[in-house]
C-alpha cells in the first residue's frame, strides 16, 4: 500500500502587502529553521506569510527588531511572502520580498517599521 498523505494548501494572510508591487520578483532565500523556534515562530506548524527574516551567514533567520542591533540578525533582508510549512529539521527555499509596500501594522509578531538606516539597508521597502 503506497504512503499516501494529505496536505492543506492557503493563501494565508497576505493583509500585511500594501499593494502587488514586488510580489512577482520576491527572490528565493534559503530558511535556517533551526533559527527558529516552532513555539515562537511557528505555533501552528508553519512559518507565517509575512514574517520579517534577516540574512545571516548566506541564510535567513528571524529578523532582531531591537533598534539598537544594526548588524547581522538585526538587519532586515525582507518578509516571507507566503506561509512556509515545516517539516522535519532540513533549511529550505523560501520567496522573500525585499521591495515593495508594507503595511507594518498587520505584519506578523507586533512588527515595527526599522527606523535606522542600517536596518534597512538591505530592502527597498515603503511602509504604509
Amino acid at each position: 500500500m503506497p504512503r499516501l498523505t494529505t496536505e492543506t494548501f492557503g493563501g494565508g494572510d497576505q493583509s500585511w502587502l500594501g499593494s502587488t508591487h514586488g510580489i512577482a520578483n520576491a527572490r528565493t532565500e534559503v530558511l535556517d529553521i533551526s533559527a527558529f523556534t516552532a513555539g515562537t515562530h511557528y505555533p501552528n506548524g508553519y512559518i507565517p506569510s509575512g514574517t520579517p527574516v534577516a540574512k545571516v551567514g548566506g541564510v535567513l533567520v528571524p529578523y532582531d527588531k531591537t533598534e539598537a542591533t544594526t548588524t547581522a540578525a538585526g538587519v532586515l533582508a525582507g518578509f516571507i511572502l507566503t506561509d512556509q510549512r515545516v517539516v522535519g529539521t532540513a533549511d529550505f527555499a523560501v520567496p522573500l520580498l525585499d521591495h515593495g509596500r508594507v503595511r507594518a501594522s498587520k505584519v506578523p509578531n507586533s512588527f515595527v517599521a526599522p527606523v535606522a538606516a542600517e536596518k534597512r539597508a538591505a530592502t527597498t521597502i515603503v511602509y504604509v
